[in-house]
């Protein structure tokens, strides 16, 4: 690690308190120098990509995404299963949890690849991602997301394969999705070839 001197935090104001919370934070740099941040915390969560080794597929999700449309007038996309994380719940019940909700999906064995920041420079959240077997028996219910909670998720089946050519090719948008199939394809490079 680089030798850096701390930097301190001097104060934090609560700007907005909701799903998220908006922090303005004033920050003494190690020169003395003193700096606002602007920091949003909603707290950690997880993403899973659904894979069948058998059938050679992965599952995903799409849904409306509100800063996308705002930013890019891109409000869907294809994504990897994901959720925040409830408060006393740990990564792996909150994976196995939101496959249930966002896909319908029973995972059997979860494998975990990382534990990342997803936006360092503006966001506390972390994320733990991993990538989780499933069978066609497992498609337990339709998924869609949590009734009342407006997701309208569809969830979308495709080949190994074609993801893994919509990646090449720079069709993929979502960062969560990209880092878990290239774990993928590393990991278990037998299931993309032919």
């Amino acid at each position: 690690m680089l030798n850096q001197k701390a930097a301190e935090i001097v104060s934090t104001e609560v700007k907005h308190s909701g799903w998220s919370t908006f922090l303005m934070a004033t920050l003494r740099l190690p020169d003395g120098t003193i700096v606002t941040r602007a920091i949003e915390d909603h707290g950690n969560a997880v993403a899973v990509l659904p894979y069948d080794p058998a059938r050679r597929t992965a599952i995903l999700v799409q849904q409306l995404r509100a800063p996308a449309l705002y930013a890019a007038q891109h409000p869907h996309f294809l994504e990897a299963v994901a959720g925040r994380i409830d408060d006393g719940e740990d990564a792996e019940s909150c994976a196995r949890r939101e496959a249930a909700e966002e896909a319908g999906l029973e995972l059997r064995a979860l494998e975990r690849v990382a534990r990342a920041w997803a936006m360092p420079g503006v966001s506390t959240e972390q994320m733990d991602l991993f990538l989780g077997e499933y069978s066609a028996a497992d498609r337990v219910g339709a998924g869609g997301g949590v009734a009342g909670e407006h997701e309208n998720i569809e969830v979308i089946e495709l080949p190994l394969s074609r993801l893994a050519a919509m990646a090449d090719a720079g069709e993929l948008h979502d960062m969560k999705l990209l880092l878990l199939l290239q774990t993928l394809r590393l990991r278990r490079s037998e299931l993309f070839s032919f």
